[in-house]
């Protein structure tokens, strides 16, 4: 569904990413893990056009979305929740919700979507009329991933969902990533806890200042000595 080739990305003249090649399979959760500074937050920027890439090529279902602005990647069914959850704090958790439907025009399907988030976060529709500044750190996560699911997409881009969160919502966030694959969401995963990400995962690759250098099934990197050792503890 989405293949990366030779993805090279900098910050002015410092190359964050380089020559970064991987692929994502329909229906699968995919990670790429790696230490702080790894370049998986930028590679993730880089898929859904808030970055561009120096050069290399992104393909999407077939086509090649490297040079797309943000909104046409969307429109294509990639939608990122971001890093830090950034909701629209002023705003309650429906308009929140909304917002991320902002492309469709179909009434009933953001509606019965609308119904679909709520079945999966619970909690979001007891606080429909909240503010969302005022929800807790993990009831935005939640928020942010129902705001990216109210797009509809074909594959979700998740950064970080378990920073600041406390255990048991960590497991409750994770038990809901599985549910939302189940569903026919493919997944490509950025997590500091890589041992959970493996946990659920079909697949990972292991970043190390901005270059792969590790890939395989997700089960069997659990049990890898190098990698239990470098981001396992």
């Amino acid at each position: 569904m989405l293949k990366v080739e030779g993805l090279n990305v900098y910050y002015d003249k410092i190359h964050a990413v380089k020559d970064v090649s991987f692929e994502v399979r329909d229906g699968e959760i995919c990670t790429l893990i790696g230490a702080n500074g790894a370049g998986k937050t930028t590679i993730l920027q880089t898929i859904s056009g808030l970055l561009r890439a120096r050069s290399g090529t992104i393909t999407f279902n077939g086509a090649d979305i490297t040079t797309l602005p943000p909104h046409r990647i969307l429109q294509r069914g990639l939608a990122q929740v971001p890093e830090g959850r950034r909701v629209f704090a002023q705003m309650t958790v429906l308009e929140n919700l909304e917002m991320g439907a902002f492309t469709r025009r179909d009434k009933a399907g953001v509606q019965a979507d609308l119904e679909k988030v709520f079945g999966w976060f619970p909690r979001l529709k007891e606080r429909i009329r909240q503010p969302a500044g005022t929800l807790s750190g993990g009831e935005q996560q939640m928020l942010a991933m129902g705001r990216a699911l109210m797009s509809t997409p074909k594959m979700l881009l998740l950064d970080e969902p378990s920073m600041g969160l406390a255990p048991i919502l960590v497991d409750e966030i994770f038990s809901i990533i599985q549910a939302v694959n189940k569903s026919g969401v493919t997944v490509l995963l950025v997590e500091q806890n890589a041992a959970k990400a493996l946990e659920i995962a079909d697949y990972s690759y292991v970043l190390s200042t901005g270059s792969v250098v590790g890939a395989g099934e997700a089960r069997s990197m659990l049990s890898d000595a190098s990698v239990r050792s470098a981001y396992l503890g």
